[in-house]
């Protein structure tokens, strides 16, 4: 290693910071992160660092630096454009055995300041040793997408129980066990989803009881509308330490290559029409047996679990059986599909409201509202209308829709084999019999497709 990675407590400590612009300033800010009591020397300060002295944050010290300028302080933090300064400002600290760092210098410097994940108590440091800041940055931003906020919380509340453990538990080896099952279980999931109480009575139960206890829960998880990359934070993270995957047929294979490799797989697709769908009753049943066993069980779902995705139906079911569940939202179909055709949904030229609308019933039926779709400046969004298509532009027409009204088939969308389709009411059957489309698609109808000419950006 070129350095030894070490935190230094500097609470209410005195520490300094020679330089007045926006390095500096950076630099201040995390030494106040770190509650020290910080002097600021320059003979200019930027807006910001002012501010911070008028708030009494800091002391400003309106001079240029001298060498009586360094006393005992914790750390210096050199921030100059002044080579020739950052250098005596180096030798000096060395000289008194004070921590030094020389921004953009590591030459000059005691001691690097790296990239820092903060998760109180919960820190995290990433360092190139000054050879490659920007690689230390890209890889922070990296771990920030994969480590929940509510990681200090947790850490919190190990430290709150971790003398119970020590008496529960007499062997290094035993409480070890005790923490991995705690953090990487459904105790940490409440946790992260702010069921604080909830976690340390689980805790308590467990140091109380001397039982294993059986902690399954079901995560509901939207998948979006295929690109993996529009997985949210902890959608990714629930899918990584699932236990077993049920999924359907509109989740794409890119977000199934970031499922656990070792997870246990179920297809639960459901298609219209077909005798070889999961039926619903099944997959609510499947979901409460596999969390009995204690299992960590991902529902994954295309698009958003709470839109045509019947996710109420499944979580009503967790409820009715006392099931621990979390539901985590995704970028549903509509959103996802038009923002990459390039067609807003509103536009104040175009559209003022929107209506997401599925052509398939519960019975299996169409009957839809149809005159409150006849409104000017709406866009009108259908999932799964491909097959009924033709059907939905007639009963429009029908109902006073004009029949040059812009219609959009979106296929594949998100997806690299994403192709747009534009057509209008009257035109649209004709399209479908010439083209070979296939679901999962999404159908949009409103003034607003006329922006994709314009707007779209992706794909095509």
């Amino acid at each position: 290693m070129d350095h030894l990675p070490i935190f230094i407590n500097i609470r209410k400590k005195p520490c300094i910071v020679i330089g007045g612009g926006d390095i500096a300033l950076r630099k201040i800010n995390l030494l106040l992160k770190a509650q020290a009591k910080v002097d600021c020397i320059s003979p200019l300060f930027c807006k910001d660092i002012k501010n911070l002295s008028m708030d009494g944050h800091i002391t400003l010290i309106n001079k240029s630096f001298e060498q009586a300028d360094i006393k005992d302080y914790s750390i210096i933090i050199a921030a100059t454009d002044d080579k020739s300064v950052n250098s005596l400002i180096s030798s000096i600290a060395q000289d008194k055995k004070i921590p030094v760092n020389v921004v953009d210098s590591p030459e000059l410097s005691s001691f690097i300041m790296p990239s820092i994940v903060d998760r109180s108590p919960l820190i995290i440091a990433v360092s190139s040793s000054g050879k490659a800041p920007v690689l230390a940055r890209i890889i922070r931003a990296k771990l920030e997408t994969i480590i929940p906020s509510a990681y200090g919380i947790l850490a919190d509340i190990a430290g709150e129980y971790r003398q119970k453990v020590k008496d529960r538990f007499s062997t290094i080896k035993d409480r070890r066990a005790f923490w991995e099952a705690v953090f990487s279980g459904v105790i940490a999931e409440k946790v992260f989803s702010g069921r604080i109480n909830e976690a340390k009575e689980d805790i308590q139960r467990q140091l109380d009881d001397s039982v294993e206890m059986d902690l399954g829960e079901v995560y509901l998880v939207g998948a979006g509308p295929g690109d993996p990359d529009l997985l949210t934070f902890k959608a990714l993270r629930l899918i990584q330490q699932a236990d077993v995957v049920l999924y359907d047929r509109l989740v794409s294979k890119g977000v199934m290559e970031l499922v656990r490799r070792d997870s246990e797989l179920i297809y639960v697709g459901k298609k219209g029409g077909s005798d070889k769908s999961t039926k619903q009753v099944d997959i609510n049943d499947q979901l409460v047996e596999l969390a009995k066993t204690g299992k960590r069980v991902c529902r994954l779902k295309g698009g958003d679990p709470f839109i045509f995705g019947r996710g109420g139906e499944e979580i009503e079911s967790l409820s009715e059986h006392g099931i621990p569940f979390q539901v985590v939202p995704g970028i549903t179909a509509a959103s996802g599909c038009s923002s990459y055709a390039g067609i807003p949904l509103t536009h104040r030229d175009y559209s003022q409201s929107c209506r997401f609308v599925t052509a398939h019933l519960k019975n299996g039926t169409t009957n839809l509202p149809w005159e409150e779709f006849i409104i000017d400046q709406q866009t009108i969004v259908f999932y799964m209308a491909l097959s009924g298509a033709k059907y939905i532009c007639e009963k429009l027409m029908e109902h006073g829709m004009d029949k040059d009204m812009p219609i959009a088939i979106i296929e594949k969308g998100t997806m690299p084999e994403q192709k747009v389709y534009i057509s209008s009411l009257i035109e649209l059957p004709a399209l479908l019999e010439r083209e070979d489309i296939h679901a999962p698609t999404l159908m949009i109808v409103g003034e607003v497709v006329k922006l994709n000419e314009k707007l779209n950006w992706y794909g095509n």
